[in-house]
């Protein structure tokens, strides 16, 4: 059978997924929630049973890999600890030897195009897909709240410091919130009465998530001083209402509201968190582009993405004609970044 996986866009409420995991430490801390869709772009694969191995083959960025292990749970767990791209397929597959009486899988990923390490999920879109093949191979009924929790446990088996909210891509293009607390997630589906459409740029400047992902932590789960009393206001009460209000917009098909509140925003982020992170989250090449000139006349607002700093940003615009262009200024003026259209269709 054939299957398609997209990434993942978080287009309010970064990093409040793990915040709202302290709550079991600290239950003065507000909860996290978190406004997702799926991209237009990802990874597409057929898939099979085999005997007795697990059998990955890609293709990424012009380049073919292959990755074959036995359906042992010591020989996955080995390549899953490894850490990179196949690590991801191999913990999956373990967690469900762990759980299930399967076979084996043979997974052709014959075409990616969703960039990889960018923000957009791409190792949550191969757990999930991995997932689903196993899933739906072996006839094995998990909802999609099922697979996107095997997409979890296979992707903490690998170094990946992951929150829940990544396997929100199982959920497809559709729009969904998500409400975390403590060790709970709750799914929010949501509707769309008319397209959305938005822009995301792969700013190739370069990040360190891991940096800015151990420095918020250590904010937690009590502060200590005032950097960490911003943090966690920010990623509990400032996030949850913008987040909020921004579902609200969402659901009325509002993009001139959504664009004001992603400038929102992006100005409490700054004002709460660089603090904590300023060699990562000053990111001057978001905020340049962020403030760009030439672009403003067709954007409605934008704000980065994920773990924010100078990895991906995103705008939304009023509709596709504002959408190419904004995409022709930026590849015009700079070469070095990618664009992506992404539109959120109407709900049918």
């Amino acid at each position: 059978m054939k299957l398609f996986v997209p990434g993942r866009l978080c287009l309010f409420g970064e990093h409040s997924d793990w915040a709202g995991g302290y709550r079991r430490y600290n239950p003065e801390l507000g909860m996290g929630y978190t406004l997702l869709v799926g991209t237009n772009q990802g990874l597409y694969a057929e898939v099979r049973a085999h005997s007795q191995e697990l059998i990955v083959r890609t293709c990424v960025e012009g380049k073919e890999n292959v990755l074959t292990l036995p359906m042992e749970k010591q020989a996955l767990f080995t390549e899953a600890q490894k850490g990179g791209f196949f690590s991801y397929a191999a913990g999956v597959a373990y967690q469900f030897l762990s759980y299930f009486q399967v076979g084996g899988l043979e997974i052709d990923n014959y075409l990616t195009d969703l960039p990889i390490q960018k923000g957009l999920s791409s190792s949550a879109a191969i757990c999930v897909l991995v997932a689903r093949a196993f899933n739906q191979v072996y006839n094995l009924k998990l909802t999609l709240r099922g697979e996107m929790e095997f997409a979890y446990l296979g992707e903490i088996t690998t170094p990946s410091q992951c929150g829940r909210m990544d396997q929100g891509c199982a959920y497809g293009n559709r729009p969904i919130a998500m409400v975390f607390d403590n060790e709970r997630a709750e799914i929010i589906e949501l509707n769309v009465p008319k397209n959305l459409y938005l822009v995301v740029v792969d700013l190739n400047a370069g990040k360190n998530t891991q940096e800015i992902l151990a420095k918020l932590n250590e904010c937690y789960p009590f502060a200590k001083n005032s950097v960490h009393e911003n943090v966690q206001k920010y990623l509990s009460t400032v996030s949850y209402d913008i987040t909020q209000a921004a579902i609200d917009a969402l659901q009325a098909g509002d993009a001139e509201q959504l664009g004001k509140l992603m400038r929102v925003a992006q100005a409490e982020f700054d004002a709460h968190l660089i603090a904590a992170c300023p060699e990562q989250l000053t990111a001057p090449v978001l905020h340049n582009l962020l403030e760009y000139e030439p672009i403003q006349a067709y954007i409605l607002g934008g704000k980065g993405v994920g773990s924010q700093g100078d990895g991906t940003a995103q705008f939304i615009v009023e509709d596709q004609e504002s959408q190419e262009r904004v995409i022709e200024i930026i590849e015009r003026d700079f070469p070095q970044m990618q664009c992506l259209k992404l539109t959120i269709y109407a709900s049918k």
